[in-house]
């Protein structure tokens, strides 16, 4: 028999912070079980089971959260304008859930809204999907590190480890089919889906994810960054500032000036080289303030961060990079606006078609209008010479230009493009499939169709005249999207036909 935690039976709630302290007693009991075992295991100890075998099957698993409904229209007085927080018609619904410390305020917003949308009670209680034993470690345990090659082989005799066979993406793709009798899904990703994710975010990125900020900057260079850095730390000696925290890779913390420093500052360390996409988080209380990840070059790293950020449904993320100019009339400098994508980067074909179009969001295209206009001072017909609104070809060929007979640049042509990069279609077409609000912001740096190509003098004066501005322009419009609200970001143009409820 498995050595498991005490059962704890399920119970139904009309009251969504109740419905949230039960998840919690759920999970907190299937953790700690797991690390005590875990604790025991290390030490050498035989988890002898009832039957006689000489080592027990350790097994915990992960709390549910479900509804059922008779109901297609909402209840009366629901906010119709929302594009979340309700089910697609009658039925059961179902989704595991993790780490209800970090997503404390996510779930208690998506049982509220179920709640009040369908006046019905959820039901929560403990599922049947194991808890991997990975994935109960703390953001400092090393535990594998003090057993032997032979003891770490042995694990996977006593613990659940991470089964990729129900950590993938069916839900989000519109491609998941229920089996008989199965319930409907509730929430875009399970619950393993979700802690696979936070664990890759910490390796990607050298932060905890607890860390990240509900508004999220995408850049492919380090200048962006060297600049954020800047900004974070001179927002951080501001005693008036909004932040309230800078925290860079190794979770080394930064507080704002007059703000005492917390026990856990003490655990971050830099480390000796930077991660492959470092994260750098200006941090609110609220969650509302601004990471920003260099994702370095090309659309496979584009497609890797966006999966698993998106695991930590931020209201939405910003492209910030450098483009080359296709067209004679733009200029080194000049901005371009994204309201359109060629997607050429081939990463997402087996997930979203080619043939799925991705729409600008009115919501991020008019935020990022107004910040170039906030930030550089321009208005009207000077504002439009330096900030073009066009289609955005995304290659994933950094060389496309020396192919033979010039057939990406037809293709590019016939597609009415203005720039070309090697993320920003990436970035938005996840966007539209993880339901996160997306767009792009580029700087034209070069125009290789017309002889411009970078040089090293010339490539360093320019990032220094433009960087500056570019960033505050994003963070200005993260600003902009942060004071609308949270109502306003979620366009009904991401939803499916028959969409999940969670956010």
């Amino acid at each position: 028999m498995p050595y498991r935690p005490p059962f704890i039976a399920p119970m139904r709630f009309s009251d969504a912070d109740a419905a949230l302290a039960q998840v919690q007693l759920i999970y907190n009991n299937s953790i700690a079980h797991l690390r005590e075992a875990l604790q025991r295991f290390v030490a050498g100890e035989a988890l002898e089971a009832d039957v006689g075998a000489s080592h027990a099957r350790v097994r915990a698993c992960y709390p549910f959260v479900r509804v059922h409904t008779d109901t297609v229209a909402q209840a009366r007085g629901a906010d119709k304008h929302l594009s979340y927080g309700f089910v697609a018609g009658p039925g059961h619904y179902e989704t595991t859930l993790t780490r209800p410390d970090l997503f404390a305020n996510y779930y208690r917003e998506q049982f509220r809204l179920l709640l009040q949308n369908h006046a019905v009670e959820i039901e929560v209680g403990s599922s049947s999907q194991p808890i991997p034993v990975h994935f109960s470690f703390g953001d400092h345990d090393h535990i594998e590190g003090n057993m032997s090659a032979e003891r770490r082989m042995l694990m996977r005799d006593v613990f659940d480890l991470p089964d990729l066979s129900v950590m993938d993406d069916g839900i989000a793709n519109g491609t998941f089919e229920p089996r008989p009798g199965e319930a409907q899904p509730l929430a875009l990703f399970t619950a393993p889906r979700m802690d696979y994710s936070l664990q890759r975010l910490r390796h990607y990125t050298g932060t905890s994810p607890d860390h990240f900020q509900n508004f999220v900057l995408f850049t492919n260079y380090q200048f962006y960054i060297d600049e954020f850095v800047r900004m974070g730390h001179e927002a951080m000696a501001d005693a008036s500032s909004v932040y309230e925290a800078f925290i860079e890779p190794g979770n080394v913390v930064t507080r704002r000036s007059g703000l005492p420093a917390q026990v856990e500052d003490a655990l971050g360390k830099a480390p000796p080289r930077l991660p492959q996409m470092p994260a750098y988080h200006l941090t609110r209380g609220d969650k509302g303030g601004i990471t920003m990840i260099n994702i370095g070059v090309g659309p496979s790293n584009a497609k890797t961060i966006t999966d698993h950020v998106a695991v930590l449904r931020p209201y939405a993320w910003l492209m910030l990079g450098h483009c080359a100019g296709l067209r004679t009339t733009q200029e080194l400098g000049d901005y371009v606006l994204a309201h359109a994508y060629v997607r050429e980067d081939h990463v997402l074909d087996e997930e979203l078609p080619v043939w799925v179009p991705i729409p600008a969001l009115a919501e991020i295209q008019v935020a990022l209008e107004s910040a170039v206009a906030d930030v550089t001072g321009l208005q009207g017909a000077a504002l439009k010479s330096l900030l073009r609104t066009g289609t955005v070809a995304t290659t994933d060929n950094r060389n496309w230009e020396l192919l033979p007979d010039n057939t990406p640049q037809r293709r590019f042509s016939q597609s009415r493009a203005v720039a070309l990069d090697m993320e920003s279609a990436t970035i938005a077409a996840n966007g539209f499939r993880f339901r996160v609000p997306y767009g792009t912001l580029l700087c034209v740096s070069d125009k290789p169709l017309h002889g411009e190509i970078k040089l090293p003098g010339m490539a360093n004066h320019f990032y220094r005249e433009r960087v500056d501005q570019h960033l505050r322009i994003g963070i200005r419009a993260l600003e902009i999207l942060r004071e609308r609200g949270l109502n306003a970001l979620h366009s009904r143009k991401l939803r499916s036909f028959a969409e999940v409820a969670f956010q």
